[in-house]
């Protein structure tokens, strides 16, 4: 599979769609919209929105998207088996109180 995830470096959600992908051990490339504004322009040109995560497998387009979500995607269409395995983080959960603070507490993107 040709995975890329529009994801942001610090967010619950994208945190979550790093979760499925750990979780069915699935090589993807994690593509940081908010310290490259080509990234955030690229998947908002190809998902015609500009919420994240989205999540492109072989073509296809999963816009403003969670890691559960992804993970019904995957299962639905095969291109995963069911997995008991454990996961690292929750995968259909916004930022906490903390991480917002965290993020908060650093320079403010470019855009």
């Amino acid at each position: 599979m040709n995975i890329k995830a529009y994801l942001k470096p610090h967010c619950g959600w994208s945190n979550g769609v790093r979760a499925i992908m750990g979780k069915y051990k699935l090589a993807f490339e994690d593509i940081d919209i908010i310290n490259h504004r080509a990234n955030y322009e690229e998947m908002v040109r190809k998902s015609g929105q500009s919420l994240s995560p989205c999540v492109e497998i072989d073509g296809v387009m999963l816009a403003d998207i969670s890691g559960e979500e992804v993970e019904n995607y995957l299962l639905a269409n095969n291109l995963v088996k069911a997995s008991a395995a454990k996961i690292a983080a929750a995968t259909n959960a916004g930022c906490s109180a903390e991480e917002h603070e965290r993020m908060a507490a650093k320079p403010v993107r470019f855009f």
